[in-house]
């Protein structure tokens, strides 16, 4: 066979592609320069196509999750978020019953350093979160991004003053379980522990309002946005839903005591916000506001 005086050069990111009778050649092997054929390879067919593009991966198919698979994705994402929360609490409320008494809301991680143990609070804070991006995807791949939550930019209409009338609504009601007990309480003071803030600048208002932030963002988005997502998807009823968010909100509160019970009407409130206005971001508001009114006070007073 004599060879057509050509060039044997590939164009980029093509392939060779030997005609019918002539040897395979090794993975990825392209003509060297002034390179021919044997003349004893057969001749190849009419317009024969040395080179063809590579065919593109196939894509990574990712299977619609079964009702048992969305039941066990649930357990996990919430057993992930609670369980550290609820040891934690179990631990102060351990403590507080046993009397120990070094126990403050603000850690000291370095001693005699204020700044240091404020940077390294918030940082180390932050794992109270840490579950949240996870949660977020996993809804985004059943079609529920954060969008659709309500998970955007907070507005002052839609989120801030309705966010305010929420925390205010809260405190309100905490205020009004209180009194009919306010005898009884002032009588047995240890039935709620406050895990008092301890000796702190004034400063320490950045910590407070990080914690806040941190705080209100997780605990909206897993036992709100998540979980009330999920539980509609498998068919909950809301008010079951509803019952079952709260409780798992207030597990986690158990180091107040009976002080718990007054953490119960804000997370009613916010959790029929969700609910009722599939809006995330307005919760968010209202649970950052709630909190950090408080511990900026207390921070303030101390």
């Amino acid at each position: 066979m004599t060879a057509p005086d050509r060039e044997w050069r590939s164009p980029p990111d093509w392939e060779w592609r030997s005609p019918p009778g002539w040897p395979e050649p090794p993975p990825g092997w392209s003509p060297p320069p002034g390179w021919r054929p044997a003349p004893e390879w057969p001749e190849p067919p009419a317009g024969w196509v040395y080179w063809v593009r590579p065919a593109p991966p196939p894509p990574v198919r990712v299977e619609a999750p079964s009702r048992r698979g969305l039941v066990l994705e649930t357990w996990f994402v919430q057993l992930a978020f609670l369980v550290p929360g609820v040891l934690s609490a179990i631990d102060v409320l351990a403590a507080h019953v046993g009397g120990a008494g070094a126990i403050t809301r603000f850690p000291t991680v370095v001693p005699g350093n204020p700044v240091a143990n404020l940077v390294l609070g918030i940082i180390s804070y932050f794992e109270v979160a840490a579950v949240v991006p996870l949660a977020l995807l996993l809804l985004s791949r059943t079609g529920q991004k954060p969008a659709e939550l309500g998970l955007t930019r907070p507005g002052w209409v839609r989120d801030f003053w309705p966010g305010l009338g929420l925390a205010a609504a809260g405190y309100g009601a905490a205020i009004v379980i209180t009194l009919p007990f306010a005898a009884l309480l002032m009588e047995h003071k240890d039935l709620i522990n406050q895990v008092p803030i301890g000796h702190v600048p004034k400063y320490y208002v950045i910590y407070g309002l990080a914690v806040s932030a941190t705080t209100a963002v997780a605990e909206e988005t897993l036992v709100s946005g998540y979980l009330l997502t999920r539980l509609e998807q498998l068919g909950w009823n809301p008010r079951w839903a509803l019952v079952l968010s709260l409780t798992l909100r207030t597990s986690y509160h158990v180091y107040y005591g009976l002080g718990f019970l007054l953490t119960i009407p804000l997370g009613y409130f916010l959790t029929r916000s969700f609910q009722k206005h599939r809006r995330l971001m307005r919760p968010i508001v209202a649970h950052f506001l709630y909190d950090a009114v408080l511990i900026t006070i207390s921070v303030l007073t101390a």
